[in-house]
């Protein structure tokens, strides 16, 4: 089973039904638009972190990115469009 964290965007609508048919069961979304989400860590079992760069907070996207490495988790950048997720993510799923 693989998880992904989304961070940016207000809504999501049908990226995760579209990651859902790439084979990612479990999506977890923060919007990010709340100062107090910087201090949010990364939930357990995420395998791939995706930033959506025209919806995100910059300090949240930068103490993402420095969590992400401490913790050798994958991190991908994308708009929010699903042409933009797919090409980010077709690699490694």
């Amino acid at each position: 089973m693989r998880s992904l964290l989304i961070i940016g965007a207000d809504h999501l609508g049908v990226i995760p039904n579209k990651l859902a048919d790439m084979g990612i069961e479990d999506v977890v979304h923060i919007d990010g638009r709340k100062v107090q989400m910087v201090k949010k860590g990364i939930p357990e079992n995420i395998h791939f972190i995706l930033i959506l760069t025209d919806f995100v907070n910059h300090n949240l996207s930068t103490v993402i990115k420095q969590k992400a490495k401490s913790q050798s988790i994958p991190i991908f950048y994308a708009k929010r469009s699903w042409c933009s997720i797919y090409q980010a993510l077709k690699h490694v799923i």
